[in-house]
């Protein structure tokens, strides 16, 4: 919730304080590299010192980034709240993810890569929505939002605090930046995953920074609930497939989910260079369902084979890729968006993810298929 709750108020920043579909990138890719930055420092740290420190101390760092956005009066002041963020959303990302695998009755990774896939679609769905009806209708926009998920955070911080220690220390609390690894003999299986978030997320990065702005662009409108409940359709979507999905096989969630998030793709690349609202509403509810099942499949492919001495560090690893996916092509769709409008910057996107998700359709369609027996 915490990391799309900016989202319906970049508008609002951009108009107070007189920044381009640029800048709004670059604020939405800082918050992804503080994330990498965690990731790459702290990736493997619960693996060491255990989960529940971890979970606390990065909850309580989310409070913080959260106080600054409450008191910002800058873009300076995005940039460093949306770093914090970044920090405390990576350091928390890797501990929870492994954490939902300890925690889980049977250890069954399949399960917490579900509950992992609809927490992470679902909360950036909700926290788009919510804001989006607070900035509009709620008192003080630029406050109640950033309350809200402070309020949440502190709950969650307790909550945790109380969840029983699955992790025996081992380690020192030492910070070296290094990449987290994985294991030889999961990295065909790892190749795969990366390909599938990817494609998937590279959209949600898109979406998150620049999609109430084009939905905005084709109403002619400046309703910034508007904006935020389009981010709650398509995340819903992804939430609403992937329990559908539950109980499908890796190879169904990870192929049927790439093949719709590539013609959802080739949909709002074509209808949103022709203008066409319905047209993009449609594909972006494709893309959404496409985004589910991708993810989800590539998480659970590869939380149904992690090994427990390296469960938080090949987590890490998928998020480093996940992160980078999220930044670095919105980012770019930025810049492209300056130099030739952000019709053609978005179709032109649309039409790169709708490559690399038939590929990972592709590669998934014969990576996974059933082993005979031996």
């Amino acid at each position: 919730m915490a990391s799309s709750t900016p989202t319906p108020l970049y508008a609002t920043y951009a108009a107070e304080w007189h920044f381009s579909s640029l800048t709004v990138t670059e604020v939405y890719g800082v918050y992804a590299i503080g994330v990498l930055l965690a990731l790459l420092t702290t990736g493997g740290i619960s693996d060491r010192i255990g989960r529940r420190p971890v979970l606390v101390a990065a909850l309580i760092g989310l409070v913080g980034a959260e106080a600054l956005f409450m008191v910002a009066d800058g873009v300076a002041w995005l940039f460093v709240a949306r770093s914090v963020q970044g920090l405390a959303t990576g350091l928390l990302l890797g501990a929870a993810a492994a954490a939902l695998v300890d925690l889980h009755p049977t250890r069954d990774g399949g399960q917490a890569g579900l509950a992992n896939g609809i927490s992470s679609a679902g909360g950036i769905g909700l926290g788009a929505a919510v804001s989006g009806l607070l900035v509009q209708y709620g008192p003080s926009p630029e406050v109640t939002p950033f309350a809200v998920v402070t309020v949440l955070a502190l709950v969650t911080a307790a909550a945790a605090w109380r969840l029983p220690e699955t992790v025996a220390p081992t380690g020192s609390l030492a910070l070296t930046p290094r990449m987290p690894s994985v294991p030889r003999a999961l990295w065909r299986t790892f190749t795969l995953s990366a390909l599938g978030v990817l494609a998937a997320w590279s959209v949600g990065g898109l979406y998150l920074s620049l999609g109430p702005g084009i939905v905005d662009q084709l109403l002619r409108s400046q309703n910034r609930a508007v904006g935020g409940l389009f981010v709650f359709m398509v995340a819903g979507a992804a939430t609403l497939v992937q329990w559908l999905l539950r109980d499908a096989s890796t190879r169904m969630t990870v192929v049927g989910g790439a093949a719709a998030l590539a013609v959802g793709s080739v949909i709002t690349a074509a209808t949103v260079a022709s203008g066409s609202l319905a047209g993009f509403l449609a594909g972006s509810v494709l893309v959404g369902l496409g985004f589910g099942g991708a993810f989800m499949g590539a998480l659970r492919s590869l939380t149904s084979v992690l090994p427990p001495a390296h469960r938080a560090g090949v987590m890490a690893a998928f998020l480093v890729v996940a992160y980078a996916s999220i930044s670095i092509p919105a980012i770019g769709a930025g810049v492209a968006s300056v130099h030739i409008g952000l019709d053609s910057a978005a179709a032109w996107f649309g039409a790169a993810v709708a490559v690399v998700a038939a590929a990972v359709a592709v590669f998934g369609w014969f990576e996974l298929q059933p082993r005979p027996a031996s």
